[in-house]
């Protein structure tokens, strides 16, 4: 896989898995934000509300740089940890996985809770739909009227991607350009030939 690429998922998918009467619930959601993940997690509180257990973890960023994991009531690091454990063993990012549990009576014991939780979520993403993304930068060019065919020019030769215009006195052009080819880019826009082209960058995960 690329540098500036990673893997995720396109939408919800589920699993379930049962163990002595207990009934492990599982949900893989794409996610950008800790905000959706809490969204995600008091929806599931709703929805089940009389369950004993909501678990989860959740990863973000390309380097999957940001991850928490919850074990709600479980005994330590026997229900988020084996969660987180699984979504990095498929190697996915931007990923929450929250696992319900209704207790059948019967202890499992923590390798048991570990079993279970890691099993219920490999259940959800082996349904999800895994798809890379490419990170690309959200380049701004900002120009007169005049410099119209240098900067078309330009954007034609190098096959770059263009997701906004404004095309006025003043001009604007909003491009996508992977990450690996951000450098060249930005260098040319920097060279003499276009100094009437002033730009900015923003870093723009997973297009």
């Amino acid at each position: 896989m690329a540098d500036d690429s990673f893997l995720t998922i396109t939408g919800t998918a589920e699993g379930l898995y049962k163990e002595k009467g207990s009934k492990f619930i599982s949900y893989a959601y794409p996610v950008e934000t800790e905000e959706e993940i809490r969204e995600y997690v008091e929806q599931l509180h709703k929805q089940y509300y009389d369950a004993r257990h909501h678990c989860y973890a959740w990863v973000l960023g390309k380097d999957q740089e940001r991850f928490r994991a919850n074990d709600d009531g479980e005994p330590g690091h026997s229900a988020g940890d084996p969660i987180l454990n699984k979504i990095k063993s498929f190697n996915l990012t931007n990923v929450l996985v929250v696992v319900v549990r209704y207790f059948g009576g019967t202890k499992l014991g923590v390798p048991g809770l570990v079993n279970a939780y890691k099993t219920a979520t490999e259940e959800a993403l082996l349904q999800a739909d895994i798809v890379e993304r490419i990170v690309k930068d959200r380049i701004t060019l900002y120009f007169d009227y005049l410099s119209m065919n240098l900067v078309m020019k330009f954007i034609k030769d190098y096959e770059l991607e263009m997701v906004d215009q404004v095309f006025d006195n003043q001009c604007k052009v909003v491009l996508a350009v992977r990450l690996t080819d951000s450098p060249m880019v930005i260098g040319k826009l920097e060279s003499y030939e276009f100094e009437a082209v002033k730009f900015e960058v923003e870093e723009n995960e997973g297009d």
